[in-house]
């Protein structure tokens, strides 16, 4: 690793809103507690990807022992020229509750195949009935 790196080029790519609705506890498995939030819709807005969220989607959280929660997130995106984009992460949220999350992507129109080579990472703040998030491509 260089010396002098103290940043991470990123690209700016849009802000997601995911509503959410509720959610089902499934207390002290053998990994912690899971809670399962399920995505209601949304919206998707910025300079590279516009359009909503799907309902459907959800986060399979797992509460670890330390109080923080580990995600495993699945949201498909319509955007607003009708390609559908399956966006998957994983990532924490930690005790100061902001998540820090990696998504990928999987998108087969044209417009947005270039996202199937992004890694991105994002920042969300949960509250009781969403989860808004920023998203970046890692250059």
């Amino acid at each position: 690793m260089p010396a002098d790196l103290t940043s991470l080029p990123v690209e700016y790519l849009f802000t997601m809103r995911a509503d959410t609705s509720g959610f089902l506890l499934i207390p002290e498995g053998p990994t912690g507690t899971r809670l399962l939030v399920t995505v209601t819709g949304g919206a998707v807005k910025g300079p590279r990807v516009n359009g909503t969220l799907h309902e459907g989607g959800g986060d399979w959280v797992t509460m670890r022992s330390d109080g923080t929660g580990q995600l495993d997130v699945r949201v498909t995106i319509e955007t607003d020229d009708g390609a559908v984009i399956l966006m998957t992460y994983s990532g924490v949220l930690g005790a100061d509750m902001v998540v820090r999350c990696a998504p990928l992507f999987q998108a087969g129109h044209e417009n947005y195949r270039w996202l199937n080579n992004v890694q991105a990472i994002a920042i969300g703040h949960p509250t009781r009935s969403d989860v808004t998030y920023d998203v970046y491509a890692v250059l």
